[in-house]
């Protein structure tokens, strides 16, 4: 099994990678394996919205990086996505690739279905409600099994390294690896 995290971040290694590594630790335990992968190195541009995606399985276009992400989240079993908040909600770069999936997951119905995903924000003051809601509704919307922990999946801090400092942030970040290393388990035991 494998579980891939998309970083939204512009800030490559910064806190949002640090909060899906957390995630990952626990995943690594199970032994499942994991695989970063960070916007910041990926160009990648919005979606066109010219449904050419149908039928295909991908976008038309490959003159930017988003189809072989794409590949790579579809091939895996789960799929944690992960945002700085910026402006009261998730970065541009995962605003683009949420858009553009969304088109060629929507035309292509069932390419997520029953994936085991989780969001995670990292936050300085306010707006990581907004920014986990809007990459968890992305997921439902795609029929993908949504995994929670004990409180709302973000953590904070503002220089890179101080959501490490947020222990009760860090301790939900363990226990939604728990959670979703428990149920992609389950599903593979059936």
């Amino acid at each position: 099994m494998k579980v891939v995290g998309i970083n939204g971040s512009a800030r490559k290694d910064g806190n949002t990678a640090l909060v899906i590594g957390k995630v990952f630790e626990e995943l690594s335990k199970s032994g499942i394996e994991t695989e970063l992968i960070q916007l910041a190195d990926v160009d990648m541009r919005p979606c066109r919205g010219c449904f050419a995606c149908k039928g295909r399985g991908n976008c038309v276009f490959g003159d930017d990086g988003f189809r072989d992400v794409f590949r790579r989240m579809t091939e895996a079993d789960g799929i944690i996505l992960g945002s700085p908040v910026y402006s009261a909600d998730v970065s541009a770069k995962m605003k683009a690739f949420l858009e553009r999936a969304g088109v060629v997951v929507a035309t292509n119905p069932g390419l997520l279905r029953h994936k085991v995903s989780a969001s995670v924000a990292a936050v300085r003051r306010g707006g990581g409600m907004a920014t986990v809601d809007t990459m968890n509704h992305f997921m439902l919307n795609k029929e993908m099994i949504v995994v929670g922990s004990t409180y709302w999946n973000m953590v904070y801090g503002k220089d890179i390294g101080d959501v490490l400092k947020d222990e009760e942030g860090m301790a939900n970040m363990r226990n939604l690896g728990e959670n979703m290393a428990w149920l992609m388990k389950k599903l593979n035991d059936k």
